[in-house]
């Protein structure tokens, strides 16, 4: 088995056009300023206040989002996605960890804010979760983020562990709850994103609660250096 340094695979916006990565920088800019309204003023914000304050016409706003709810999914998608790209990359060093250890440590990284942009993410997630009891089309998307999510973990576990289809479902199930419920239970509090009850922690114990029953994760990783398709 080769132990030299792999060269990571391309990262999703490099294989992206420059047309798609600025259209998804205007949308990304204006799902943050649209995060920041909804934590501030709730429900009540409009699709054509969020287009003024990002800077947009609202007619560029309705090209890119069908409502003003639609307009916070790219910014609670980056984590889910940032999460699933880190699984499905190679694995570092010659021995990779059981895909339960992946699992934990890839969902930590998603959620421990990395530097002042992302806990603006996160502080903006929690405004976000705050304001849905009162806006019941914005928690539609934020369930329908992690219903996204869920469907895009299963063919990486599937790939990753071999199982067959009900225990690669039961286990993209229980590990996206886990990130779910972890963002929920920390943002309904006040603690700090990087405290002992942050959700990068509160991610662990719920990931190992849930997924304690199936051994299928306990299996190593496949290293893409000696793999054959």
């Amino acid at each position: 088995m080769s132990t030299a340094p792999r060269t990571a695979p391309p990262t999703r916006s490099a294989r992206l056009s420059l047309t798609e990565r600025r259209k998804a920088e205007t949308q990304l800019e204006i799902a943050r300023t649209a995060a920041a309204l909804f934590a501030e003023r709730g429900a009540g914000v409009t699709a054509e206040e969020i287009a003024r304050a990002a800077g947009v016409a609202p007619r560029t706003f309705y090209r890119y989002f069908r409502t003003k709810e639609d307009a916070v999914a790219p910014l609670l998608a980056v984590g889910v996605r940032r999460w699933i790209d880190d699984l499905a990359g190679p694995a570092a060093g010659p021995h990779p960890p059981s895909v339960r250890e992946a699992l934990e440590r890839a969902a930590r990284r998603a959620l421990t804010p990395a530097g002042p942009e992302a806990e603006e993410a996160l502080r903006w997630t929690r405004g976000l979760l705050r304001a849905m009891p009162g806006d019941p089309a914005l928690r539609a998307v934020w369930h329908r983020v992690h219903h996204e999510s869920e469907e895009a973990l299963i063919p990486v576990l599937a790939r990753l562990t071999g199982a067959g289809p009900l225990a690669v479902r039961l286990a993209a199930a229980a590990a996206n709850t886990a990130l779910r419920v972890a963002v929920e239970v920390w943002a309904a509090g006040d603690e700090p994103a990087a405290g002992p009850q942050g959700p990068a922690e509160l991610v662990t114990r719920g990931m190992r609660a849930l997924t304690a029953g199936l051994p299928e994760l306990d299996g190593r990783r496949p290293d893409p250096a000696t793999r054959r398709d």
